[in-house]
């Protein structure tokens, strides 16, 4: 890093387990160097599928006390990344996890998806304003794999975020993504069914910008990972064999990188380091 000013990272995340899910090596990698890092979720994940068979009651379809439980679980991933700085956008449950597409839950009076873009771009610039980060992650215009609630973060963040000189959409990179697959289908012991061919959302590797070494940070991300157990399952097996898994049980890799593409800003040092090149 060359910066002048202190370091500053705000990621914007649509639920609780996306910022472990989709960036915690980078959170892990940035927090341990000095960087400040502020994290802001959206919603509470109301609308998750739980996975383990005694808390399944807490789902909306019963008693609808998810999103309260998994407060908790985003208390305990972000002590485990280094981040001191978390906040609920607008508030602690202002906005609702909006579900899947095409779901009831789409048309919940607060759902995330379907909320005021202006007051929610509002709410964000004012973190910004405080803040005052260099750089922004959040996910790319189709929300990485078209969830409601991940475009929106991305509308939001984007109507929210003028003045920051960098802005970067977290990706799945098809090349480690199949790599790791490939490698799982010689685990013996692994407790999760293989992806089928395309199964995974991925990004073509010939269009990411910029990729995070993470391989320091690999068993922060897995504790991270770890501490949303109503939605992931981690594994480990062997030496230098891991895994995860979400409630649909398909087993996915977790490569020692993360991967970006540069939404907005100067390229100009961007290749390995989220900050490399600005003043």
């Amino acid at each position: 890093m060359t910066l002048t000013a202190a370091p500053r990272l705000l990621l914007v995340h649509a639920h609780p387990d996306d910022e472990s899910l989709w960036t915690g090596g980078t959170i892990a990698r940035y927090a341990a160097a000095g960087v400040q890092v502020t994290l802001v979720t959206c919603t509470l994940g109301e609308e998750g599928e739980v996975i383990p068979p005694s808390l399944r009651s807490l789902a909306s379809d019963a008693a609808d006390q998810l999103g309260g439980y998994r407060i908790g679980e985003l208390r305990a991933a972000c002590s485990a990344l280094g981040v001191s700085d978390h906040r609920w956008l607008g508030g602690v449950g202002r906005w609702r996890d909006s579900g899947m597409a095409g779901t009831e839950a789409n048309r919940h009076p607060r759902a995330f998806a379907s909320g005021d873009l202006d007051e929610q771009a509002a709410a964000l610039a004012e973190v910004v304003e405080r803040v005052r980060p260099q750089v922004v992650i959040t996910y790319g215009p189709d929300g990485g794999y078209g969830h409601p609630d991940h475009v929106r973060a991305h509308e939001v963040t984007m109507a929210a975020c003028d003045g920051v000189d960098r802005v970067f959409f977290a990706v799945t990179s098809r090349g480690a993504t199949e790599a790791g697959v490939a490698a799982l289908a010689g685990y013996a012991d692994l407790p999760f069914r293989l992806p089928e061919p395309d199964e995974l959302p991925v990004t073509d590797d010939d269009v990411i910008t910029t990729v995070v070494d993470t391989a320091e940070a690999l068993s922060v991300k897995m504790r991270a990972m770890a501490a949303h157990p109503t939605q992931i399952t981690v594994w480990h097996g062997g030496e230098g064999e891991r895994a995860y898994a979400l409630s649909n049980g398909i087993a996915q890799p977790i490569p020692p990188a993360e991967f970006y593409l540069l939404g907005r800003g100067p390229a100009e040092g961007a290749a390995t380091d989220l900050f490399g090149g600005l003043t």
